[in-house]
């Protein structure tokens, strides 16, 4: 079996912020608060990383449709919606948090941080999910870029 380059180097970003947040979140808890800092921002990073890999990725080379069996396309269809929905939600909270921390607004920080984070854990095990059912568990289907979708070639 050959992994596709982008979605396996996408998928391990957003391994590697989800991980850095863990050990974030433990660092502040140990109330080492400049560690704590550096190990976010590195989150934030791998995080952006990882968007840019999958919109590149998205608009010149496209989506893969799940190759799976036809009676799993709806259970898959929902699990993608949810998973965006999670992405999304926690994309905005992720942003939100940062820039209440880097404004030292610790208060509101600390209680929007742990939400952050369990909504950006569950973002990346179903993101890991998605790849697995896309890529390793069944053949990927047909890929096509969104501009070759829009200019119809």
């Amino acid at each position: 079996m050959t992994l596709p380059l982008l979605p396996t180097l996408s998928t391990f970003f957003i391994v590697v912020s989800a991980v850095l947040v863990a050990i974030g979140w433990a660092l502040v808890r140990k109330r080492k608060i400049e560690a704590h800092k550096k190990t976010m921002f590195a989150a934030a990073i791998a995080a952006l990383t990882f968007f840019i890999i999958y919109m590149s990725r998205t608009i010149f080379a496209g989506n893969t449709a799940f190759g799976g069996p036809d009676e799993m396309k709806i259970y898959y269809t929902v699990f993608l919606v949810f998973h965006i929905i999670l992405a999304t939600t926690g994309a905005v909270f992720g942003l939100v948090t940062i820039w209440l921390g880097y404004k030292n607004r610790i208060k509101k920080h600390r209680k929007i941080g742990p939400v952050t984070s369990v909504i950006w854990f569950a973002t990346a095990i179903t993101g890991v999910m998605v790849y697995l059912l896309l890529y390793v568990l069944y053949e990927g289907g047909e890929t096509t870029s969104v501009i070759k979708a829009i200019l119809g070639t």
